[in-house]
């Protein structure tokens, strides 16, 4: 049973979210991320966030990426596609990447998606550190997820403040800032250390699993007791080795000439909104936190550990697993989609849409054909523009035609995705319906022995 389907209390829903930080060292993606998305593990996943740091930046692969997408993404879309997940979006600054994934069915509730970025590193000219974000509506309530990677180096930690700082300040959304939102989570390659303690005494203490011995020297942990940002920000305990620095390929810590101390440099916090203050404006009107009391986020953390298996990196991955509880503010999507007839290469097909509530559509958004399994929004067989002169009017029942030399040949099972341009986004979705093969194609023997369903 998926944590989207777990019932809770007056109403409330649980959402299984599964998040990961990785600082991957430039290396290539290993051959196998499934025990890193742990996927085999029950409920499953509603939204996968994936943040990494030191993606290969060379400014030939950087181009290249940009175009193509880069390895990393391929993977994770070629794993999670199979399993019903979907690439809502993503941001990339050089090294930095970020990258959304959810559930079909959960689509048409994630909405007023925006992303950016902010450079701290070399100046700022280049995007070695510094943050990417995404926000996101999802079922009314507004998340923010928050990919950083600060200055490095033991002595630094208060430039990492003034970097995370100065990202949340420079990380303008329309409208609200990073804090603003009711939900952030702030991850990623913190780059903070274990202070003061010696080498002996460290790699003594982690080989016992004895990390509370470490806890009231970790730079993070010592700054949330004097920085009151920090204090809002929450964390489960690190009861898992330090994630740096490892001889690649090896369950190993550094054993290099510089012998760098282990640290957990690789984090995952969160921070609900503090209810607001209320206060009396000069029309006596009272400003509070209904919303907050109404529609509250619970959030509980279900595991935090890293994955020591995974060797491309001199990092380990941090995973973190939480359930979101929370009331739906939203409950119907914007459109719907209904399919008309049976539907086959044979004949043109027909389907319509319908607005069910007002949003700022446009005559650039696009209806298209997904067949199950489907990566992202750019990953259709063929689609079609929606109503092209005007602005379809609420209600309005709008017929399309697909035309049938379009239309996949071979049977399977497909559903219609509404694109909305300003959401940049998919909204809406028909019920899945099967595609039957084309007896055509049969007869005159068009069929191609390596045809995959996407083709003609």
């Amino acid at each position: 049973m998926s944590a989207q389907s777990v019932g809770s209390r007056d109403g409330h829903q649980a959402f299984r979210l599964h998040m990961v930080t990785w600082n991957v060292g430039t290396a290539e993606p290993p051959a196998d991320v499934r025990s890193l998305l742990q996927l085999d593990s029950q409920p499953a996943a509603d939204l996968f966030v994936i943040g990494l740091q030191e993606v290969n930046a060379t400014p030939v692969q950087y181009i290249s990426d940009l175009i193509y997408e880069d390895s990393w993404s391929h993977l994770l879309m070629d794993t999670l596609a199979p399993m019903g997940y979907i690439k809502v979006t993503s941001v990339r600054m050089q090294g930095l990447l970020l990258i959304l994934f959810a559930k079909q069915v959960h689509l048409p509730f994630i909405r007023d998606i925006q992303s950016t970025y902010t450079r701290t590193g070399l100046f700022g000219y280049w995007g070695n550190k510094g943050g990417v974000s995404v926000r996101f509506s999802f079922y009314g309530h507004m998340l923010c997820f928050l990919n950083c990677h600060l200055a490095a180096h033991m002595n630094y930690a208060l430039q990492r403040m003034d970097e995370f700082e100065y990202i949340l300040d420079r990380q303008d959304f329309d409208p609200p800032q990073v804090l603003d939102h009711k939900l952030v989570f702030w991850f990623g390659d913190l780059n903070f250390r274990i202070a003061d303690h010696g080498m002996h005494f460290l790699r003594s203490s982690v080989n016992n699993s004895r990390f509370n011995l470490l806890w009231d020297r970790d730079q993070l942990t010592m700054m949330k007791k004097k920085e009151p940002i920090l204090q809002e920000f929450e964390e489960g305990p690190l009861c898992f080795k330090p994630t740096y620095k490892f001889d690649r390929f090896s369950e190993t810590y550094d054993t290099s000439g510089k012998k760098r101390k282990p640290a957990w440099t690789d984090r995952i916090l969160w921070r609900i909104k503090p209810k607001a203050i209320e206060t009396v404006d000069e029309n006596s009107s009272t400003s509070s936190s209904a919303d907050d009391d109404e529609y509250p986020i619970k959030v509980m953390q279900d595991m935090y550990t890293c994955d020591v298996s995974y060797g491309v990196s001199d990092h380990k991955p941090v995973i973190a697993t939480f359930d979101l509880e929370m009331r739906k503010k939203v409950k119907t999507p914007l459109v719907k989609l209904t399919v008309e007839g049976h539907w086959s290469a044979d004949e043109d097909a027909t389907f319509t849409y319908t607005i069910l509530e007002n949003f700022e559509s446009s005559t650039w958004d696009w209806i298209g054909l997904y067949k199950i399994g489907f990566r992202s929004a750019s990953h259709y067989s063929t689609f079609a523009w929606v109503k092209d002169d005007e602005v379809a009017a609420n209600g309005e029942v709008v017929t399309v035609q697909m035309n049938k030399n379009e239309l996949p040949l071979l049977a399977g099972d497909y559903v219609l995705g509404y694109y909305s341009t300003n959401m940049q986004t998919l909204i809406a979705f028909s019920p899945t319906f099967l595609i039957l093969e084309s007896r055509l194609a049969v007869m005159e023997g068009l069929l191609p022995e390596n045809i995959n369903g996407h083709e003609k």
